[in-house]
């Protein structure tokens, strides 16, 4: 990753993608002083992989489509996770940090798991659901994406494209304690019909347990969201305590623990300062996760060459690691070598094909080493992406320069007009839709951009959505 956080016409690094949430004044009542903050969420393949490859049977056993659910990050070294409404998982980059094992991550969304299926989000008064709706469709907003600068993720996150005050989760998401037990008792359950080990849940409880006597300002928002009443750590233990073996009977997958410890460190090592880092995995640490970590440490210091040394032992005893290759791949493309970059990455998206961040960034690698062929690669890359990912402004972007390299104008313009439209800019958006549909030829592209010009007029936009053409066309350019 670069060094900071770049506007839409820089450089892309994929392997965390950083979106700043523009949130409403409103959504924090009586606290002023966060209207400097921002929510940053956290796009990386690796981790969403992880965390699909442990929600997807929880929600299959708990009756959930795991289709229809949307898991996000947040990076907040806090301990916290929670639902919104429409089935929207957020989970902080912390809760998988501070996580001793994958059985404390896994109970924890196990519990959330417990509050989709019990519909628990629905059942809050209309306003407050009101209230998180319009949160997390502004969180969300495709064009709100930015290519992140990953040397500066821990502390610096760097120029803002979008600001406003962070998410106000506990004031909206303090769940009752009948809830709260009711979705501990379904974790659990699900746990037991998969024969997964139960035991992670109560740790991590313990864990938050220690915490309560603190002052609410030191607390993990976790204990506000989630209150932890000893009533519900009794509940919890004596659960735990009836299955066989005191809930640690059975076990998980094999493949589990390697590929959360792998994921732990890479947040480590992009999102702590690289001196820390350094001190948890310290060269003595010869394992697998405390080299992965001490080469994105070394990546983000600008020790692009350390990195790859770093790297290239893990690989060989690795080969089939998509990730690897995609940090060798991100480290050269971001050294300025995006030709030497190409193979790495295309041996990642041969690994793991069914990856959108993973194909942009090709595309990207493909773009900037240059050469027509190269240049109808990456179109080809990107518009996989986005069949999977249509809600992604930043690979709109791309998708629309590389096009344009091309001399295909028309194109082009109606790429940029589906970024536009996912930024909220509806001036630019009925202009942009406007001349592509006057240039392209009769067909599914020109009706695609009568459609984009259409829901871009005034006529067509919410109030909300009119107040912010408004602003957008108050805004200098």
């Amino acid at each position: 990753m670069r060094n900071a956080l770049f506007p839409f016409a820089a450089r892309w690094a994929s392997a965390l993608i950083l979106m700043l949430a523009s949130l409403a004044p409103w959504l924090l009542p009586g606290r002023a002083s966060a209207q400097t903050e921002s929510t940053v969420l956290v796009r990386d393949a690796e981790i969403e992989r992880l965390l699909r490859t442990l929600t997807t049977p929880l929600f299959r056993t708990a009756g959930v489509d795991p289709a229809l659910v949307r898991i996000s990050l947040i990076q907040a070294r806090a301990i916290n996770a929670f639902v919104t409404t429409g089935n929207r998982l957020f989970i902080h980059t912390g809760l998988i940090q501070q996580s001793g094992s994958v059985g404390e991550l896994v109970g924890v969304l196990a519990h959330e798991t417990g509050h989709i299926a019990g519909g628990h989000v629905a059942r809050l008064p209309e306003e407050m659901r009101n209230a998180m709706i319009r949160s997390v469709a502004g969180m969300l907003l495709g064009g709100a994406v930015a290519a992140a600068g990953g040397r500066n993720v821990g502390g610096n996150p760097g120029a803002a494209i979008l600001s406003g005050p962070a998410l106000a989760q506990q004031e909206l998401l303090a769940f009752t304690r009948a809830q709260e037990q009711a979705a501990d008792q379904a974790g659990i359950t699900y746990l037991a019909r998969l024969g997964w080990p139960a035991d992670g849940l109560l740790q991590l409880l313990g864990k938050l347990r220690e915490q309560e006597a603190l002052v609410t300002a030191r607390q993990d928002p976790y204990l506000r969201t989630h209150p932890l009443s000893r009533d519900r750590m009794d509940f919890v233990a004596t659960v735990v305590a009836r299955r066989p073996g005191g809930g640690a009977a059975g076990g998980f997958p094999p493949e589990f623990e390697p590929a959360f410890r792998m994921a732990k460190a890479k947040l480590d090592g992009f999102i702590d300062p690289p001196l820390t880092t350094w001190r948890r995995y310290p060269d003595s640490d010869a394992s697998a996760p405390a080299r992965y970590a001490r080469a994105v440490a070394q990546y983000r210091t600008g020790r692009a060459d350390s990195a790859l040394a770093l790297l290239d032992p893990l690989l060989q005893e690795q080969p089939g690691n998509p990730w690897l290759r995609e940090l060798q791949g991100q480290i050269l493309f971001e050294a300025g070598r995006p030709e030497a970059a190409l193979a790495p990455l295309r041996e990642a998206v041969r690994l793991a094909p069914n990856e959108p961040l993973l194909r942009t960034l090709y595309g990207r690698a493909l773009m900037e080493a240059g050469g027509t062929a190269r240049l109808q690669a990456a179109v080809t890359e990107f518009e996989w992406s986005l069949r999977a990912e249509r809600d992604s402004g930043f690979t709109w972007r791309q998708l629309g320069t590389a096009h344009g390299r091309l001399g295909q104008l028309p194109q082009a313009d109606l790429a940029l007009a589906e970024e536009a439209m996912l930024d909220g800019d509806y001036p630019r958006a009925r202009f942009l839709a406007r001349r592509a549909e006057e240039a392209l030829p009769p067909g599914a592209l020109k009706l695609r951009a009568q459609d984009l010009r259409f829901a871009a007029q005034r006529d067509n936009l919410t109030r909300e959505q009119r107040d912010q053409d408004d602003a957008m066309r108050r805004r200098p350019r």
